[in-house]
C-alpha cells in the first residue's frame, strides 16, 4: 500500500511534501492506455483519429462525475455530505481523540467519536478525497458514448466490442490503484495470499471499529486482496475478449455484451468477500443490484444488436440473389 507516488519534498512549509495519489495515477494511466488504442483502432478503420480522442476524453470526464455520484447516493455517506454543510455535529468521523485534535474536529467524549467543526458545503465536490462507484461511471461514460455515436453516425456495434477489451484493461489499472490506495479491501482470511494492510490503512480502521483491533495505529488483519482479484479479472476478461472472442464473433456487439456480462457475475461474486464501506438493499450491495441488472440489459442489447445483424444478412443476401438475376435475365 502507497497512497501517494513518487513523493518529493518542496523545502517549503507551505507546499511541504508534493506526491501524485496513486488511485488517481493508475487510472490516468490506464485512461491514456485506452486513448492510444481507441486512436490506433481508427485510423485502422478509417475514423478521424480526433475524433475517436474526444469520445475517449469525454467518456473519461462522465466516468470520473458518474462514479462520483453514485458513491454519494449508494454507498451509505449522503446524508454525511448534507449534514456536513447544514450541520457539522450530526456528522461521526470514526477516528481515535489524537487524531481528532490533528484535524482540529471536536471530540464528543461521551459517544467516543469526532465531529467536524466547520461547515464544508462543497466536501462531495472534493474528488481527490475518494469515494467512487465504478458501475456510476461506466453507466454515464456508456449513456453518452451512445449519444455521441448516433450524433457522428459511428459503427456502433464495432466501437463498444472495442470498447469492453479495453475498458477491462482499464479497470485492471485503476484496480491497482485500489490496492496501493488501500481501498476496496476483503474480508478476513487465514490463506497464504491474504496480505496484512499497513497501519492507519483503511482495513485497519475497519477491524478497529469492529472490536478486532485495540487501535487503527496497529497493522490489519490478513485479508483478501480483492483489489488484486479485480484486476486479474479484468485482465482475463480482457484477454478473452481480444484473443477469442473478436475472432470468433458473429456480429457486432457480441463482444461487449459476453465481456459486461462477465464482469458483472464476476463483481456480483467478488461482494461477497468485500467489507469496505458500501450501500446495500435487501440483503445484496449496490454493485450486486447493478450487476444483476446489467446481466438483463447485456441480454437485451444481444438481443437488439443479434436482430440488426441478421437483417443486415438477410438485405445483402437478397440484394445478391437481384444481381444473380439480373445477370441471368441478361445473358451471354
Amino acid at each position: 500500500m502507497n497512497p501517494r507516488l513518487f513523493e518529493w519534498k518542496t523545502g517549503t512549509d507551505y507546499f511541504g511534501t508534493l506526491g501524485l495519489p496513486s488511485y488517481f495515477t493508475m487510472v490516468a494511466l490506464g485512461f491514456i492506455f485506452g486513448a492510444v488504442l481507441f486512436v490506433s483502432w481508427a485510423r485502422r478503420n478509417r475514423v478521424e483519429p480526433w475524433l475517436m480522442l474526444e469520445l475517449v476524453v469525454w467518456m473519461a470526464i462522465w466516468g470520473l462525475l458518474g462514479s462520483r455520484a453514485l458513491h454519494l447516493v449508494a454507498d451509505g455517506h449522503f446524508w454525511d455530505y448534507v449534514n456536513v454543510c447544514v450541520d457539522p455535529s450530526q456528522v461521526d468521523w470514526k477516528i481515535d481523540e489524537r487524531e481528532c485534535r490533528a484535524l482540529r474536529g471536536a471530540w464528543d467524549v461521551a459517544a467516543g467519536v469526532c465531529h467536524p467543526v466547520e461547515k464544508n458545503c462543497f466536501a462531495w465536490a472534493d474528488l481527490f478525497a475518494g469515494g467512487y462507484a465504478f458501475y456510476g461511471g461506466f453507466v454515464a461514460a456508456a449513456l453518452f458514448a451512445v449519444r455521441f455515436i448516433r450524433k457522428h453516425t459511428l459503427p456502433v456495434g464495432k466501437i463498444v466490442d472495442l470498447g469492453a477489451w479495453v475498458l477491462m484493461l482499464g479497470l485492471a489499472w485503476g484496480r491497482m490503484g485500489c490496492a496501493l490506495a488501500g481501498c476496496c479491501f476483503g474480508c478476513r482470511t487465514g490463506h497464504a495470499a491474504g496480505v496484512i494492510f499497513p497501519a492507519g490503512s483503511p482495513a485497519s480502521r475497519h477491524h478497529w471499529e469492529e472490536g478486532l483491533l485495540s487501535s487503527y495505529r496497529l497493522e490489519s488483519l490478513s485479508v483478501h486482496w480483492t483489489q488484486v482479484y479485480s484486476s486479474l479479472a479484468g485482465l482475463l476478461i480482457a484477454a478473452a475478449a481480444y484473443f477469442w472472442l473478436m475472432p470468433r464473433k458473429r456480429f457486432d456487439g457480441q463482444v461487449f455484451c459476453i465481456a459486461s456480462g462477465m464482469y458483472a457475475v464476476f463483481r456480483f461474486s467478488v461482494e461477497f468477500i468485500r467489507r469496505d464501506e458500501r450501500g446495500e438493499l435487501g440483503g445484496l450491495t449496490t454493485s450486486q443490484i447493478i450487476a444483476l441488472a446489467f446481466l438483463v440489459v447485456c441480454a437485451y442489447v444481444w438481443r437488439v444488436f443479434s436482430r440488426r445483424a441478421k437483417a443486415a444478412r438477410l438485405e445483402m443476401e437478397a440484394w445478391e440473389n437481384r444481381r444473380a438475376g439480373a445477370d441471368r435475365h441478361v445473358g451471354p
